[in-house]
């Protein structure tokens, strides 16, 4: 089939390759002029695991390519439109005007029996004005919108593309699902459950799934803070009511709080929603509170551990991506809590494997070094803000000689007390015993 994706930022790039890999002939097409000569040439401006390879090979069997015009819309048979929908400033809500000018970009120029796409995380009632503008724009063509939202995990994307727990499609319209289930179809073999809804329930089940996710991290983090007041142990809390299959065990990992591209918005663009509708989201409501406070509450867990006081003393923080195996840093914990120990006094180092790049822009006084062993020179306390696997295995006693302080404060839970009572640290978990 020959497949058009509107947008080659993450979702697209992501998205477009996987297609192309099933076979089919794609087209992703970009304003940005530079990434889409980059992109041709097989270099990827983004950090995922296995992408590059995937782009590069697509683009070499000459199944993907990238372009600016939109005329690649011309002889599509199925369009994906994967623009931005950043919360808008001032409100929350959605931003979701990337999406409607895309729709009137491509409006005159889709074959008459097209099928237009939304990947995009958009809210209710989003595929019904795009239908009203392709009406009005060609009132003689039957152009079906679709609803198909994304359900990818930054540092695991290709595998969650390729082995989807589920593919939501949102239409009532026959035709439409066949093109759909055609473009899919190469995925037979995992037998992926087609679930097939209305529009409006499919832009509701992504927002949804992403609320009920972000819901189950605040809980596991307000139920930290309770551990670390009775003396329990928050892992063992998340184990043990994670065994039970009703609850299960993913997202139950205590930290610093939820970032990301998606998480933060999307809550927000929910309330949002429910709050034009008259309907309270209560729970929702108390989710994002929940993490926003905790985000600032991380670097008072760090003047804790220095005995009240990070003026004139270095911090080093490892990690500054709001996850590993991305180079993401939007919404990441680490931007405000190293903000916070800025104003705070303290001097800090940092390295991430792939996110400082993105992270200087909003970091601008931090010294970004070239691995973690930089970091901790001279430092008074380590932090570990990103749970990357090179942080996991740490020289415990290379690190403890290049440091003016033996501190570490593990937002991650990544290690054992009595491994830092063997490395002679002080250590400070999230919702567990540490060493003093």
């Amino acid at each position: 089939m020959r497949v058009t994706m509107i947008g080659a930022g993450y979702v697209g790039l992501v998205s477009g390759a996987c297609f192309a890999d099933f076979g089919h002939h794609v087209t992703c097409v970009d304003k940005d002029a530079r990434k889409v000569a980059a992109l041709n040439r097989g270099e990827v401006p983004i950090f995922e695991p296995g992408l590059a390879e995937l782009v590069d090979a697509n683009v070499r069997q000459q199944r993907l390519q990238f372009a600016v015009d939109t005329a690649a819309v011309n002889d599509a048979e199925a369009v994906f439109i994967a623009v931005g929908t950043p919360s808008r400033r001032g409100d929350g809500h959605a931003d979701l005007s990337f999406v409607y000018d895309a729709v009137r970009e491509i409006a005159p120029l889709l074959a008459a029996t097209a099928v237009v796409v939304t990947k995009s995380t958009v809210p209710v009632g989003t595929g019904d004005e795009i239908e009203r503008i392709l009406r009005e724009k060609r009132p003689d063509a039957d152009i079906q919108v679709v609803s198909n939202p994304e359900f990818l995990r930054e540092g695991a994307a290709i595998q969650d593309f390729k082995h989807p727990d589920r593919i939501v499609i949102g239409t009532a319209d026959a035709g439409a699902r066949a093109v759909l289930a055609e473009v899919y179809r190469p995925l037979y073999l995992n037998a992926p459950p087609m679930f097939y809804v209305s529009r409006r329930t499919a832009e509701l089940i992504k927002y949804a799934a992403n609320a009920f996710l972000a819901t189950k991290i605040s809980f596991i983090n307000e139920v930290a803070d309770l551990c670390e007041q009775v003396g329990a142990d928050v892992n063992e809390v998340a184990r043990g009511i994670g065994m039970d299959n009703r609850i299960g065990g993913k997202f139950l990992h205590a930290g610093p709080g939820f970032g990301g591209s998606c998480f933060p918005k999307d809550t927000s663009a929910l309330l949002k929603t429910a709050q034009d509708h008259g309907v309270p989201l209560r729970i929702v409501e108390a989710v994002a509170a929940v993490n926003d406070q905790r985000k600032r509450a991380m670097s008072r867990k760090v003047v804790a551990a220095l005995d009240g006081s990070v003026r004139g003393k270095t911090i080093a923080v490892l990690g500054l991506t709001f996850k590993p195996n991305t180079d993401d840093t939007r919404d990441s914990p680490a931007i405000p809590l190293i903000t916070a120990l800025e104003d705070l006094g303290a001097k800090v180092r940092a390295y991430d494997p792939a996110g400082m790049e993105q992270a200087k822009p909003h970091l601008p006084g931090v010294q970004y070094c070239g691995n973690a062993y930089d970091a901790a020179e001279g430092a008074h306390a380590v932090v570990i803000a990103t749970e990357w696997e090179q942080f996991r295995a740490l020289d415990l006693g290379r690190l403890r000689s290049a440091m003016a302080q033996p501190v570490i404060v593990d937002l991650r839970n990544v290690y054992r007390a009595d491994e830092m009572r063997r490395a002679q640290f002080r250590y400070v978990a999230v919702g567990r015993p540490g060493v003093d």
